[in-house]
């Protein structure tokens, strides 16, 4: 049987990461717009995978508290996600 909450546990220290590595890669001048793009699509691939991981969660009954850190990591991908296509807009202009 799969063990959603260690791969939440595991998905939530990544997350954590991200969103220390995300603002620090953002801010060096000297990245690419392709670059930006790529991470832009990883971010939202993140973000897709943890909505499904919420909605299996839901799906199996687990308790509230695990799937409010499930959606607070669906939120951290997106506001990641938001932050990267902000700078994207602006790399364009």
């Amino acid at each position: 049987m799969t063990d959603w909450v260690a791969i939440l546990k595991e998905q939530t220290t990544i997350g954590d990461q991200m969103g220390r590595e995300v603002p620090q890669m953002l801010a060096n001048p000297d990245i690419s717009e392709a670059q930006v793009k790529t991470l832009f699509s990883a971010l939202e691939k993140q973000a897709e995978f943890v909505e499904k991981l919420r909605m299996a969660l839901e799906k199996f009954g687990h308790d509230f508290s695990i799937i409010k850190a499930a959606e607070r990591l669906e939120e951290r991908y997106a506001d990641l996600a938001a932050a990267v296509a902000e700078k994207l807009k602006a790399m364009r202009k």
